[in-house]
C-alpha cells in the first residue's frame, strides 16, 4: 500500500488557534482536457510499461460548437465558488483555457501534493452515436499498489456524486463505472472520481449544458455530492 511521503505514525494536535482554513477539507477540482490536447505519453501507473497519451484534447458540443475544455472549466469555477462558501478549501489543477494540456500525472500529482480529502474531476462524453446521453461517473478499479489503498472510498465518492449530479441535471443515470486504465486514477494517493455530465454529442443535452444554468444546476449537484461525501453542511445556493 502506497503512503503519503514523509507520513509518520505521530498524530499531530490542532492548536486552539489554528485557522478555519487548517482545519478545513481539501477539494482538488479537476476542469478535465485544456483547449489543445496533448499527444505525447506518460506510464498508465507507477513503474508500469505501458504508454499512454497524456490527452486526447476531448470533445465538443454538436450543436454549441463549446468546447469540452471549455465547459468543464466553467462548471468547474462556479463549482469553486460553492464550496469555498461551504468552507472546503478548493485547489484548481487549471483556471483558464488557453494551453496545452498538462497531462493526467502531472493533474494527480497536484492533488496528492494538496493530501485533498477528494479529487474531484469534471468532464463530458462524447460518442459516435447521437442518441446516447446521460450522466455517469467514473471510479478507480482495485490494483494493488496502485489504488487498492483509495478503491473503497473513491467508490463511495462516485455514488454518493453520482446521485446529486445526475438528480440536479435530470439526465438519465448510466451510473458507476470503474476504470483500471485511467492514468490520473492509477497515480492517484487520494480518493478520485471523474464525472461525466452529461454527452455533448447529444443535441439536447449539448444544447443545455451550453446554458449559464444547466451549468450552474451542475455545479449545485456536484457541490452537494462532494459536501455529502465529506459530510459536512452547505446549502450549495
Amino acid at each position: 500500500m502506497r503512503v503519503f511521503l514523509g507520513l509518520c505514525a505521530l498524530v499531530l494536535a490542532v492548536p486552539a488557534g489554528a485557522t478555519d482554513a487548517a482545519r478545513a477539507p481539501v477539494v482538488v477540482v479537476d476542469p478535465g482536457h485544456d483547449l489543445r490536447g496533448n499527444p505525447a505519453t506518460e506510464p498508465i501507473g507507477p513503474g508500469s510499461s505501458k504508454q499512454k497519451i497524456k490527452d486526447g484534447g476531448g470533445t465538443h458540443g454538436v450543436v454549441s460548437g463549446l468546447t469540452e475544455a471549455e465547459l468543464n472549466s466553467r462548471v468547474a469555477l462556479r463549482l469553486r465558488a460553492l464550496l469555498e462558501q461551504a468552507g472546503v478549501r478548493v485547489v484548481m489543477t487549471r483556471k483558464k483555457t488557453a494551453q496545452t494540456s498538462m497531462g493526467n500525472i502531472a493533474r494527480a500529482r497536484i492533488a496528492n501534493q494538496a493530501r485533498a480529502n477528494l479529487f474531484l474531476r469534471i468532464h463530458a462524453d462524447g460518442s459516435t452515436d447521437r442518441t446516447v446521453r446521460g450522466t455517469h461517473t467514473l471510479y478507480p478499479a482495485f490494483r494493488r499498489g496502485w489504488t487498492d489503498d483509495i478503491y473503497a472510498t473513491s467508490r463511495r465518492a462516485a455514488r454518493i456524486v453520482q446521485s446529486e449530479t445526475r438528480s440536479a441535471l435530470g439526465f438519465p443515470d448510466r451510473g458507476l463505472q470503474e476504470r483500471s486504465d485511467f492514468t490520473g486514477f492509477n497515480w492517484s494517493d487520494v480518493p478520485v472520481i471523474l464525472v461525466e455530465m452529461g454527452f455533448m454529442t447529444n443535441p439536447a443535452e449539448d444544447r443545455l449544458l451550453a446554458t449559464e444554468a444547466y451549468q450552474r444546476r451542475a455545479a449545485i449537484g456536484l457541490c452537494r455530492g462532494t459536501l455529502r461525501f465529506l459530510r459536512r453542511a452547505g446549502d450549495c445556493r
